[in-house]
């Protein structure tokens, strides 16, 4: 008992400068450090991210080829307006009995004929083809704005996806500090068993937590390590190649006010946004389809030939002869019946895809101005919930601050401690993925209203 007593001050006033430094130390937990990216990671941020997803993505890729699809059609629409050129050699043999013109008997005949040249025909609908190519156009512009809004939904889900990565980064960041910090509180614990003036139970606690932490570090590497897979996939990059945010920090990142008027941002994404624009053209094509069922069997078809080659032949007892031969032949007719005149059928459905395409107008319409009203009221109650959590994780820093204060004077315990770091860590990871989730949420609220470009815009604010 003796040879302890001398060492009991200075083991106290040790453990008391540990517990001190590691309180000062807690109190940084706040500010989120950079990580240095792994070797085989490669390192990208918010605006490569946009420009990759506008270009790179496969959906978007896919929508472009559309684009080209109907293009192609229009082309295709048009050319009916031209003729046809047919190139070759008519060769024609009779034997047996034929009649004789103008005589009208009939003979035994044996004679052939050959007419090498080129035809020029032309069939030629004009009411489908100006109707079907003013339609055809419209599906182009259609195309287009698809286009557009598949762009957007990708440039979305991919600056969605990297805030998730890096609330992921900056949450491993947060427990690999706060499982240092309790690695040094369990081995100051550790010497004070050690030195007979701590319970070893408390110690046992302390490194019951410390391995908790190193559980929940494994949680979170995984899920920063699917969120890259999940990134890459939408960029259409290897998911074997690791990427890493350049962002280490995660800062609430305003693109609109949260006091913005409602019914200005409704406004503007009715003239914006490029879904509505692409119902607007499908409207047009569908009224130019029903109007070519209803009048363009009014319009004559022509229907034109011309022939420009040689002639030569003859009866086989006969010599054989050769000249030029031109053929002209025009004709003008209606048609009467299944895609002409009186096909109610070909009416009444082009007049039920005319409303269709209005309905589904009006319901996008609506849709739109349902998002922009749950975009805008999502990013401000998440911008309360951002305040919120600011207080929530000020009080917990200073339930922890005084916690250890508490110990440094020999009368707090170590559960107290334990409790005081589980409601620290709790809180910085609410405000993290709050943090997170209001990036989104602003932009989303950019998508809602059809200003999601490839550059980010917009400013960000102090965060912790």
């Amino acid at each position: 008992m003796r040879a302890r007593i001398p060492l009991l001050p200075v083991a106290i006033r040790a453990i008391r400068i540990a517990i001190s430094i590691a309180s000062a130390v807690s109190v940084s937990l706040f500010v989120v450090r950079p990580a240095e990216p792994a070797a085989a990671g490669y390192p990208i941020d918010l605006p490569t991210v946009l420009r990759l997803a506008g270009a790179r993505n496969l959906d978007v890729q896919i929508a472009s080829q559309r684009l080209d699809e109907a293009r192609a059609n229009r082309s295709s629409a048009l050319e009916q307006f031209f003729p046809s050129l047919s190139p070759g050699v008519t060769y024609h043999r009779r034997d047996g009995m034929a009649q004789a013109v103008p005589a009208g008997t009939i003979t035994d005949t044996h004679f052939q004929s050959y007419a090498p040249g080129g035809t020029f025909a032309a069939q030629l609908a004009i009411g489908d083809a100006i109707y079907q190519s003013l339609a055809a156009k419209q599906l182009v512009t259609a195309s287009r704005h698809a286009l557009e809004t598949q762009r957007q939904d990708s440039r979305l889900s991919a600056a969605q996806g990297y805030f998730d990565l890096v609330k992921d980064r900056a949450l491993a960041e947060v427990v690999k500090e706060t499982m240092r910090i309790s690695a040094d509180y369990q081995h100051q614990l550790h010497g004070a068993v050690e030195a007979g003036i701590a319970f070893k139970g408390d110690e046992l606690r302390v490194q019951t937590q410390t391995e908790s932490y190193q559980i929940v570090l494994r949680q979170v590497i995984e899920q920063q390590r699917l969120a890259a897979a999940s990134l890459a996939e939408i960029l259409h990059l290897d998911p074997a190649v690791e990427l890493i945010p350049r962002d280490a920090d995660l800062a609430p990142l305003v693109l609109f006010p949260t006091n913005a008027a409602m019914s200005l941002l409704v406004q503007q994404a009715l003239s914006s946004r490029p879904e509505l624009k692409q119902g607007e053209a499908l409207v047009k094509a569908a009224t130019d389809a029903k109007t070519g069922a209803l009048y363009g069997p009014l319009i004559p078809s022509i229907g034109a030939q011309m022939f420009l080659g040689g002639m030569g032949g003859g009866h086989d007892d006969a010599p054989s002869s050769f000249g030029d031969s031109e053929d002209y032949l025009v004709g003008l007719g209606w048609r009467i019946g299944p895609g002409g005149l009186f096909d109610s059928g070909r009416v009444k459905a082009s007049k039920a895809r005319l409303a269709a395409a209005e309905f589904g107008e009006a319901k996008v319409r609506d849709s739109i101005s349902s998002q922009v009203v749950a975009a805008l009221s999502r990013v401000q109650s998440l911008s309360d919930q951002i305040r919120l959590a600011e207080e929530n994780l000020n009080t917990a820093n200073e339930t922890l601050r005084l916690t250890r204060q508490r110990k440094e004077y020999g009368v707090g315990i170590v559960l107290e401690d334990i409790q005081a770091q589980q409601e620290l860590i709790r809180t910085r990871t609410n405000y993290l993925t709050t943090v997170a989730e209001f990036n989104k949420a602003q932009y989303g609220l950019s998508r809602a209203v059809g200003g999601l470009q490839d550059e980010p815009t917009g400013s960000r604010s102090t965060g912790r």
